[in-house]
């Protein structure tokens, strides 16, 4: 397959700006009023809170970490208790809180609304414990215009039968959305772009969970034993005309992950399917090599369905950092968030140029990348329908209803599996959300629409 590749200077910059503000101010109108989410905009002001104190932050994030592992009511508030009482100057509601703990009675009263707390917010962010269960909701976002894409939540695996247990459900999530979503109403803008169709069943997997091999020491080791997961889980698939997408985690499984997935897409049976696509990490400095060496593969690829590209900013930023300091190497991230910024939008620009060799999808909530998109795709020629735009459930849910109403294909990513399996996830999610500078917040504060989306 071959693209068209383009020179970024033959786009001019003063009118990429123009169609930014244009598009940025046409979403922002967009956007549905908070009066039609109440609940939306009281989770907002929750956060807000929780955000308004660093140490205030760490605790509540470090309680819902731990909460899965609590017995009882009381244990919880026993737990919560304790990471409060670490919070020197405790707001009022935190400090009426602390005072309670210290009867019985008072503890039980404390759990269950802690309990309650955490489960509210797991499910804002966790579509359902099952593939089955989240049928119906992504059978109403797809009716609302939106597709979906299915994470089975589960973080590393340890031992090979959990590996294969992850594998399994992936198998059963594949089997389960295939066979339902034909019954879905027609939906031109999520079925096909200009390279064909796109498949309505949409599984994102994690290679750390189908393998408990997976080591930086020894990669290849890792890649065998995934591979062997893989493979069903692609010819099933291809079976089915479902995609499958391969997730990116932390540095040191990149690389590893990366030749499995184009090592595998190129063997001979899977040359005519599945759909199937990887993730680019934007604040990774060495993003533009990896985008040079996936675009190249791409390009010379002998492959019937174009790859997709998921760009996005990252999720282990922290990870990444914490790591680089203990071991005195260089930090692999960018630390200043224009920086990534800048890096994103020039990604952004480099993956539309290489259509059709891939498939584009950008992954981003804030306002001025997702504008940035819309703009560089119609400059460079391309078709609203060939650009896909991704969000978060639970961070993105506002985003997203004003792309589908201005007729975007826009995509969410839902994450399906128990609160314990998913408690990593979630609270990578609520760091992310009072760290993400969202349109709605900014908003809020009384930020001018035109900082919201000048240049980074």
């Amino acid at each position: 397959m071959t693209g068209v590749s383009v020179d970024p200077a033959s786009i001019d910059r003063d009118e990429l700006e123009r169609h930014i503000r244009e598009i940025g101010g046409e979403l922002a109108a967009a956007f549905p009023s908070s009066a039609r989410h109440p609940m939306r905009a009281l989770d907002a002001r929750a956060m807000d809170f929780a955000s308004s104190d660093q140490q205030l932050k760490a605790a509540l994030f470090r309680f819902v970490d731990v909460t899965p592992a609590c017995r009882s009511l009381d244990d919880l508030a026993r737990h919560l208790r304790d990471l409060l009482e670490e919070v020197p100057e405790a707001p009022p509601p935190i400090a009426a809180a602390m005072r309670i703990a210290h009867t019985r009675a008072g503890r039980t009263a404390l759990g269950a609304a802690a309990a309650a707390g955490v489960k509210h917010m797991a499910h804002r962010f966790i579509v359902a414990e099952s593939p089955a269960e989240a049928l119906a909701g992504l059978r109403a976002l797809w009716d609302r215009g939106v597709a979906s894409s299915v994470d089975l939540l589960g973080e590393a695996t340890v031992t090979e039968p959990e590996a294969d247990h992850y594998a399994n459900r992936c198998d059963e999530a594949l089997e389960q959305i295939a066979t339902a979503s034909p019954r879905w109403a027609s939906r031109p803008t999520l079925e096909a772009d200009s390279s064909g169709p796109i498949p309505r069943a949409n599984v994102s997997v994690k290679i750390s969970a189908l393998t408990p091999l997976l080591r930086a020491d020894a990669p290849e080791r890792g890649r065998r034993d995934a591979a062997g997961r893989l493979r069903p889980l692609l010819r099933h698939a291809r079976e089915l005309g479902a995609h499958v997408h391969i997730d990116m985690e932390s540095l040191d499984s990149r690389e590893a992950v990366l030749e499995l997935v184009l090592e595998l897409l190129i063997e001979p049976e899977f040359l005519e399917g599945p759909s199937a696509g990887l993730v680019l990490q934007a604040y990774l400095r060495d993003s533009p090599d990896q985008a040079a060496r996936i675009l190249e593969w791409a390009r010379t690829s002998p492959r019937s369905s174009p790859l997709q590209v998921r760009l996005v900013k990252g999720a282990y930023w922290d990870h990444e950092l914490v790591q680089a300091r203990q071991h005195g190497w260089p930090t692999p991230v960018f630390e200043v968030k224009a920086e990534c910024d800048r890096n994103f939008e020039e990604l952004t620009v480099r993956l539309l140029q290489s259509r059709p060799a891939v498939r584009v999808a950008i992954a981003s909530h804030n306002l001025r990348s997702v504008a940035n998109a819309i703009a560089a795709s119609r400059m460079l020629g391309g078709e609203d329908r060939d650009l896909e735009l991704q969000v978060l459930r639970g961070l993105g849910d506002e985003l997203q209803d004003a792309l589908a109403s201005l007729g975007m294909r826009v995509r969410t990513y839902c994450p399906v599996g128990d609160l314990v399996a998913g408690m990593a996830y979630l609270v990578r999610r609520l760091l992310e959300n009072t760290s993400n500078e969202s349109f709605l917040s900014e908003q809020a504060r009384g930020t001018p629409l035109e900082v919201l989306l000048a240049a980074p």
